[in-house]
């Protein structure tokens, strides 16, 4: 997060009146005012390989990208294809499962892909250009957290231990079908009931990891938050392989990056670990005011949607958040 800050400082500040949401928040995706309150939200996300499978790998690539949209609580409208794959293995019919596998995705959410664009890789990569629009009402975003919002995240975390593990052949099987069963669950329903609900500020927990991306969310609504570390959920599996030394190095540096902010109590080295890992496909992490977030909850269960109630947003140091454990 640190290294990414660096780059993005160099950025030429922005003076089109209808730029809603640029990079300087840190949020999910951009938004640009079209007109009658009609804004366009886009992202664009790709990666290499977490699964051995190409077929779920492009699930989970896709899934992944659609899910800054629905963090801003933006209908996606259709995507594109990005790709790089080495010329000689374009004859094995890996290219076409990882495409076929992000088309599949794509028709769950609803959206056609368009196209896309394709480079010559030595090593793989796949993801999407999504876009979609919003109202301009109802944008959900970085900076409208305030102190009272219970936080409410609707996956469980752990996928970034989990892939490594796989990558490393020691993830069992049982472990690996209900990652990918996650990474590909879209966070569609989760954003339709936050939408409905009136929720003003959300994101998505991804490459940063939880504490990464809330931190953001607080430092960008000038709040600070306290966290149930007990109450946050994880994939099963997730600390043992934790503990077997099956922890990315993308979740380390989160851990590093975010310590500064965090008063981790007496939450022990994994637990730390765990809510610092690198997720990809993660859940919604939404701050809820108080008067609609029994309806939330009620609207999320009758949709079958995972959802745990982790904290508060509170008054204090922007950024600033309290671990209980």
């Amino acid at each position: 997060m640190a290294e990414l800050a660096q780059v993005l400082r160099h950025l030429t500040p922005i003076e089109d009146p209808n730029v809603l949401v640029d990079a300087s928040t840190g949020d999910d995706a951009a938004v640009y005012l079209l007109d009658d309150g009609r804004a366009l939200v886009v992202t664009l996300d790709f990666f290499t390989p977490l699964v051995d499978d190409p077929y779920d790998f492009g699930r989970i690539a896709a899934a992944n990208a659609l899910s800054d949209l629905y963090a801003m609580g933006a209908k996606p409208l259709f995507a594109l294809n990005l790709l790089g794959f080495p010329r000689e293995l374009l004859g094995e019919g890996l290219a076409e499962e990882v495409i076929r596998g992000g088309a599949e995705i794509a028709r769950i959410a609803g959206i056609p892909v368009m196209g896309g664009h394709s480079v010559d890789d030595p090593e793989p990569k796949y993801g999407m250009v999504v876009v979609g629009e919003a109202s301009q009402d109802a944008l959900v975003t970085n900076t409208k957290a305030r102190p009272g919002d219970r936080l409410i995240l609707t996956k469980r975390l752990g996928t970034g231990i989990i892939a490594t593990a796989i990558k490393a052949g020691q993830a069992p099987q049982a472990v690996m079908d209900a990652v990918v069963v996650s990474m590909t669950t879209l966070n569609r329903t989760a954003s339709e009931c936050m939408v409905r609900a009136g929720v003003q500020a959300a994101t998505d927990v991804t490459g940063f990891g939880f504490l990464g991306h809330l931190h953001n969310l607080l430092v960008h609504s000038g709040v600070a938050a306290r966290i149930d570390a007990p109450a946050v959920q994880v994939l099963d599996g997730v600390k043992e392989l934790a503990r077997a030394g099956h922890v990315p190095g993308g979740s380390e540096r989160n851990l590093v990056d975010v310590s500064a902010a965090v008063d981790f109590g007496h939450l022990d080295d994994i637990d730390k670990l765990i809510l610092a890992d690198a997720q990809t496909s993660g859940g919604l992490l939404m701050a809820v005011n108080s008067e609609v977030l029994a309806g939330l909850l009620d609207d999320l269960a009758a949709k079958d949607v995972f959802a745990a109630l982790i904290g508060e947003v509170v008054e204090g140091a922007a950024g600033r958040i309290e671990v209980e454990s």
